[in-house]
């Protein structure tokens, strides 16, 4: 009697056991594609904005071509101290970024991932900060492109074209990532976990590290040209 209770406690037990553990595998997969979907969208964007940039980059090379002695005297004018610094806060909050890429995955490391994300965030506004410093000093310098420009030659003046263009859309694309990031603890402070049942900060960091990547490009062509000898 006992072994047969025991064999029909254990089926008992199999059958509520078992839809249950086909919910959570349900759940897993439909995790895993929304991962998937989520981070395949953010790579597409990704090769989007590569073109835009890459244009970009190859208008700048033609133009430093054509005219490389007037492009190099342009950015010895830049300040190499703002653009260094910044290059530094840059690469510092990638690496936050990074690191809460990586501990969202376990929920136990939920500390981890909000100090993370807040110090991206804060590093980012750091950075704006410092570009807004370097702006006044710029046009405290006559260093806009137009009426009044500081250098002669008058090429220097596509330089500097090519230098507020290109930081500005930079600065656009932090402040959105800035943004992202923001959103991402404001949402978890509101409901707990959210961060780990979504892979946004997946997508997010993806971005900021796309945004980092792009000044790593800005930074030899606007403060490093002209000043290697």
């Amino acid at each position: 009697m006992s072994a047969g209770g025991d064999v029909v406690d254990t089926a008992a037990k199999r059958h509520l056991r078992e839809p249950w553990d086909e919910l959570r595998l349900a759940e897993d997969r439909a995790f895993a594609h929304q991962r998937a979907g989520a981070t395949f969208g953010i790579w597409v964007f990704i090769a989007s904005e590569v073109l835009f940039f890459g244009a970009l980059f190859l208008l700048y090379t033609a133009m430093r071509l054509e005219h490389a002695a007037d492009f190099a005297a342009a950015a010895r004018e830049t300040n190499i101290v703002y653009g260094t610094l910044n290059t530094a806060l840059l690469l510092t909050s990638g690496l936050c970024a990074a690191l809460a890429a990586q501990a969202s995955e376990r929920e136990a490391l939920r500390r981890l991932t909000l100090g993370c994300l807040a110090a991206t965030a804060l590093l980012g506004l750091a950075f704006m900060v410092v570009k807004g410093l370097e702006y006044r000093e710029d046009i405290e310098r006559h260093l806009v492109p137009g009426a009044g420009f500081a250098l002669a030659a008058p090429a220097t003046q596509l330089f500097f074209g090519f230098y507020w263009l290109s930081t500005a859309i930079h600065a656009i694309h932090l402040s959105i990532g800035i943004g992202l990031v923001l959103r991402l603890i404001l949402k978890e402070w509101r409901a707990p976990g959210f961060l780990f049942e979504s892979p946004q900060v997946e997508v997010a960091m993806l971005y900021w590290g796309f945004v980092d990547m792009i000044w790593i490009v800005l930074y030899p062509m606007l403060y490093l040209d002209g000043r290697g000898g």
